[in-house]
């Protein structure tokens, strides 16, 4: 019998196991491009194979655990960028797969229900998504190039003057908060009779989707700000 209770991760552990008690991490695999068929690799050699640091990686997969970063952890700037690459993967699952699986479901409950409620929560979701995409542009038109030119300490297009980890962390939003709204809506106002596995399928998608979003979130003001921070007061000595 499946038994899913996800454990705080460490470079010994099978990696098999892992997904066996958290199948989040399987989306995590998918981020940092590792292909699911990990045999009986432990942690530490899955990582040596793919060249992503067990340190990166178990803290990200904790994460994906529900717990939390380790304090005062250093990471190379090679991490870093493999941190930004995991993001913009992640954005790409967010745009290419998560927002069309949601619209569809969506659209198939409002056609098969034609009330004026599901048109209100078509609105609710197109509202919140346009935010959702103009949160993604911004990080990867603003803040993505301008840590990978502090990472390779390039200034062609960025200075520390232009801008800086801090006014990127003072941009940065939940941006998964307002799908409990959403979820809310269907949950306790929305009266739909019928239709139980398209309605299960879209409370799965937003359940999974929120999730990642927040874990999304974590990785950007636990790893990317505070590491930039970091390199910034280096580089201003």
């Amino acid at each position: 019998m499946p038994h899913f209770t996800a454990t705080k991760m460490s470079p010994s552990m099978k990696m098999a196991d892992q997904i066996d008690a958290n199948p989040r991490l399987l989306l995590m695999l998918q981020h940092f491009n590792i292909d699911f068929r990990v045999s009986d690799l432990t942690v530490s050699q899955l990582c040596k194979q793919y060249k992503i640091s067990e340190t990166l990686f178990v803290d990200i997969a904790n994460l994906y655990n529900g717990f939390g970063t380790k304090k005062n952890h250093t990471y190379t700037k090679e991490d870093l960028l493999q941190v930004i690459d995991f993001l913009k993967n992640s954005h790409h699952y967010y745009r290419s797969d998560m927002y069309p699986q949601i619209n569809s479901y969506i659209k198939m409950l409002q056609k098969n229900h034609p009330e004026r409620e599901l048109k209100l929560l078509e609105k609710f979701f197109n509202e919140y998504f346009t935010e959702v995409l103009e949160h993604l542009d911004y990080e990867d038109n603003v803040a993505f190039p301008y840590f990978i030119n502090l990472l390779k300490k390039s200034s062609d297009d960025f200075s520390f003057e232009q801008y800086s980890s801090i006014e990127y962390s003072e941009h940065h939003s939940d941006i998964e908060l307002k799908l409990h709204d959403l979820k809310n809506l269907l949950l306790k106002y929305v009266k739909i009779d019928n239709d139980l596995d398209l309605r299960r399928k879209l409370f799965f998608a937003l359940y999974e989707l929120e999730y990642d979003l927040f874990v999304h979130s974590l990785i950007e003001e636990t790893i990317l700000i505070p590491s930039g921070v970091n390199i910034e007061k280096k580089e201003n000595a």
